[in-house]
């Protein structure tokens, strides 16, 4: 009988602790509700302020984040304070700065990605739209969050990069310029005169739609083909891949047309077999023939 009365006055005990810390959960309650009001106001004003302001898509998307984070640490410090009122502002930050220590360990990568993804929503370059190339994967930038990056592909497959893998990677901007360099590789027969099929080439395509005038046309003798004389042909066009597609088909159509106009053969591979000796030709069965 002792042990079940110790039993009934700890748990009488027990209701009458949680009975006296009701009002301090109702505030905690309460002061988070507040918190989590205010971090939403807070951050739809930073994005109003910050886009107004003409910050770079990536960098509304941080300073709103970052500022509701603020909003959260502070609400949580207080609704702490409620529930213990005998803990100090300095202890709870000791013991935020232990547990920081443990979670950053547990959490390394999580914590890494954050970071390179503040890093990278800093950067001048790699905007929203932008079409990049990282290793292995390629596409257009859709978002920019704090631990991971979406890519849309060419072919509207979505790619999501972790943002550590972008900061420790070199990554090469497609469209970081409006204007991109373009080539190929054009060949002419053995027999044609150099410098005319360079005049006929550079004359079809620097006046194309596509084609920057200002940039010029280059075209140089590139090297002695198997069966042709190959030029290197540049121009410069716009960067995007479906402005790529669009010039190169105009700089092939084109030149195609000024070669055949002028009589200049565009060879294809040809191979001269050898013989050591006389080759013999089997004309079967005489008896057959008739």
């Amino acid at each position: 009988m002792d042990l079940v009365s110790i039993l009934l006055d700890r748990v009488r005990d027990m209701v009458a602790g949680f009975v006296r810390t009701v009002p301090q959960l109702g505030i905690a309650f309460l002061v988070l509700l507040v918190t989590w009001g205010l971090a939403n106001g807070v951050r739809t004003v930073v994005r109003r302020v910050a886009g107004q302001a003409g910050a770079r898509p990536s960098l509304v998307g941080l300073f709103a984040t970052l500022a509701g984070i603020l909003v959260w640490i502070f609400g949580i410090l207080v609704a702490l304070a409620v529930l213990l009122p005998g803990v100090t502002a300095g202890s709870l930050l000791t013991i935020l700065g232990f547990g920081s220590v443990a979670i950053g360990f547990a959490f390394r990568d999580i914590f890494e990605n954050f970071l390179a993804g503040v890093l990278i929503m800093m950067r001048r370059k790699m905007r929203i739209g932008d079409l990049i190339e990282c290793e292995q994967c390629e596409g257009r930038v859709e978002q920019i969050t704090l631990r991971e990056t979406y890519l849309r592909r060419l072919d509207s497959q979505l790619t999501i990069v972790p943002n550590s893998y972008l900061f420790k990677n070199p990554v090469r901007i497609v469209t970081d310029a409006d204007l991109r360099r373009h080539e190929i590789v054009v060949g002419v027969s053995y027999d044609t005169d150099l410098d005319a099929a360079a005049d006929t080439i550079k004359g079809a395509i620097r006046d194309l739609e596509l084609v920057n005038r200002s940039r010029g046309v280059d075209v140089f003798a590139r090297e002695f083909g198997d069966s042709s004389i190959d030029f290197t042909v540049r121009w410069w066009s716009g960067s995007n891949q479906i402005e790529m597609h669009r010039s190169r088909d105009q700089v092939v159509r084109a030149i195609k047309r000024a070669l055949d106009a002028a009589e200049i053969e565009i060879p294809f591979p040809q191979r001269t077999l050898h013989f050591p000796g006389a080759l013999k030709v089997d004309q079967g069965d005489s008896r057959l023939s008739g």
